[in-house]
């Protein structure tokens, strides 16, 4: 028997009465038909596609790297988390009996209809849309400098600068090598004004003479900055075999593609030796090559801050779930993204459709995630003798100007676009001719396709291999007068970003833009010269094809 003294016999009495005081009392409240009483469910397998566990994972990072900070990838556990209107009441089940949601393909949107029309007829011949704005060139030669430089730049890639840099342009591009290894550099540039009969674009000087005498008479971009090598530690390769065995051994990264996340970080993404494979693809925050970059977007003067928090401050691979679905050498992976989840586009093909997964942490990326019933939108692949491969990053597009007060970026109003090649090769099998196409496709889960340029787009100055000079220029009167030859054998795009002076442009808001901004197109020129092309936003869009799936809705008829 258990003796308590009488003092604590009394509290105790008390306590016991209070209790029962409280049962009674909240038995006699009405209950609330509102709020079901608790119950446990059991748990459903997950939608194949749509979520993964991060334990179920079928290998881990070696070495585990900062890939992905929080909210970058979002919830592992939850790839999609679509709007309500996204996902209907009802589900169906897909073939491996599992339930997932059933989104329905999307109706045309209404803000896409401007730009299904095209402007003017494509060249009879080619079939090619030229746009009336010309290339120009980039020179590595900086400013002050008054001997030509030796090397040979190729495969520009650009980005533009926040509104209070003192310089306008970043751009890496790769040196053409005598042996296998690779080079790449980096530096910070201007765009200069050659017309002297038109007045300069705000923010923009015009071209003195040593300007001209290293980028010809029309003017371009030049290097204000020395060009800095680009020092990347080697990756290893797990295995190269036959024809690739040589790969193995190749020092160096190329083909870089630098560009600006969603939350505002200047990433560049990289082919060099794989983990996984023979090659891949790697990603690395530029503030960590190149540190006034850091230390310039940590100085906004509107919004003080440390600048943008980095997801990738080492090289960082970048894979595909699962392993079984990536090929011996990887490259074209094109990376989109919000202000809080990123994503990877493998692939885009009328032979093998799309592929898209979103990034989780540390490079690691979700099984594929397209919705499976979405219908290819290129069209006219291996059949016509072509290749479809993805060119560029992306841009977040915002369809209405940025000049009209009432333009509100929504759901519906804003979309991804970047360009797209189909290569032709000639009979030694290597290319011929790089067709520029764009393809859009919506900002918001499940991110369907929307469209594709009807008719592929050449530059004003631009010509296409296959076709005769006068062919070319059979769309430009004044070209054919002057007896216009070819400008190159091919070109090919690659990087999109939108271009400098934008004001207000803090570093979150580089990745998206409006109707009347301009976009700055880079261009290699024959494995062998730079380029780049300005082109308002507009113009770069129009002309579209509806994805299949996009029906046109009519309005109802009264009888």
């Amino acid at each position: 028997m258990i003796y308590f003294p009488a003092l604590r016999r009394r509290l105790l009495l008390v306590a016991l009465l209070i209790l029962v005081c409280v049962t009674i009392y909240k038995a006699s409240l009405p209950r609330s038909s509102t709020l079901p009483p608790l119950r446990l469910y059991a748990q459903h397998p997950s939608p194949a596609g749509v979520r993964i566990p991060i334990s179920e994972l079928q290998h881990r990072p070696f070495p585990l790297l900062n890939g992905s900070g929080p909210g970058q990838g979002g919830d592992p556990h939850e790839l999609y988390r679509p709007s309500s209107k996204q996902m209907p009441s009802h589900h169906r089940h897909n073939e491996s009996g599992l339930e997932s949601p059933n989104w329905g393909l999307p109706a045309l949107n209404p803000h896409l209809q401007p730009f299904l029309r095209c402007p003017v007829e494509p060249n009879r011949f080619t079939g090619h849309l030229r746009l009336p704005h010309q290339l120009y060139n980039v020179s590595l030669v900086p400013q002050g400098s008054s001997q030509a430089d030796s090397r040979t730049f190729w495969n520009p890639t650009i980005i533009s600068l926040p509104y209070w840099s003192r310089t306008q342009y970043l751009v890496v591009a790769r040196i053409v090598t005598e042996g296998l290894h690779q080079e790449n550099v980096l530096c910070e540039a201007d765009i200069c004004h050659a017309d002297p009969n038109t007045p300069a674009p705000e923010g923009q000087s015009m071209c003195s003479e040593e300007d001209l005498r290293w980028l010809g008479p029309s003017g371009g971009m030049r290097c204000v900055t020395p060009p800095i090598s680009l020092n990347v530690p080697p990756t290893p390769a797990e295995i190269c075999e036959d024809r690739m065995a040589s790969f193995a051994d190749i020092p160096g990264f190329h083909d870089p593609r630098v560009f600006w996340s969603g939350r505002g970080e200047p990433l560049m993404m990289i082919n060099s030796q794989s983990r996984y494979a023979c090659f891949g693809l790697w990603v690395i925050d530029l503030r960590v090559l190149h540190p006034p970059l850091k230390d310039l977007l940590a100085s906004s003067p509107t919004h003080p801050s440390l600048g943008p928090l980095m997801s990738y401050p080492a090289v960082t691979e970048l894979t595909r779930n699962p392993r079984s679905d990536r090929s011996a050498m990887e490259k074209n992976w094109m990376f989109f993204s919000t202000s809080d989840a990123a994503y990877l586009q493998y692939e885009i093909s009328p032979e093998r459709g799309r592929a898209f997964a979103k990034l989780l942490g540390s490079g690691l990326t979700s099984p594929n995630i397209t919705d499976p019933r979405e219908q290819a939108c290129l069209v006219e692949g291996k059949s016509a003798g072509a290749t479809w491969h993805q060119a560029t990053n992306s841009v977040r597009l915002v369809l209405c100007e940025r000049a009209d007060a009432r333009c509100k970026p929504d759901a519906d109003n804003t979309v991804f676009v970047a360009i797209v090649h189909r290569k032709y090769s000639n009979g030694l099998n290597l290319p011929m001719r790089y067709e520029r196409y764009i393809i859009m496709w919506s900002a918001t889960p499940p991110f369907h396709m929307l469209g594709v340029s009807q008719h592929p787009i050449l530059l004003a100055n631009e010509t296409a291999s296959g076709w005769s000079a006068a062919e070319n220029w059979d769309d430009s009167p004044s070209a054919l007068d002057e007896g216009r030859d070819m400008w190159a054998y091919f070109t090919y795009t690659v990087s999109i970003a939108y271009a400098w002076g934008r004001k207000g442009d803090e570093a979150i808001w580089k990745n998206t833009g409006y109707l009347d901004d301009e976009v700055i197109l880079s261009v290699g020129i024959d494995d062998g010269g730079l380029a780049y092309a300005k082109v308002p936003a507009r113009e770069l869009i129009q002309c579209l094809k509806a994805c299949p799936g996009m029906r046109q809705e009519s309005p109802e008829t009264e009888d």
